[in-house]
């Protein structure tokens, strides 16, 4: 299965009718933000333990 026919066939789920592509209370805002603090709490924990500079 080539990379075009598997990208179309996904393309075709997601359009699909009747599906909305996810719960209605997760706002994309929200898990963006929750995603972006997560990530920058990890990167402060990363470099509070590098202590080699």
């Amino acid at each position: 299965m080539s990379l075009h026919s598997t990208a179309q066939s996904l393309v075709s789920l997601a359009a699909e009718p009747g599906h909305e592509g996810g719960h209605a209370s997760l706002s994309p805002f929200v898990t963006g933000g929750g995603a972006l603090f997560i990530l920058l709490l990890l990167l402060w924990i990363t470099t509070r333990f590098n202590r080699d500079r």
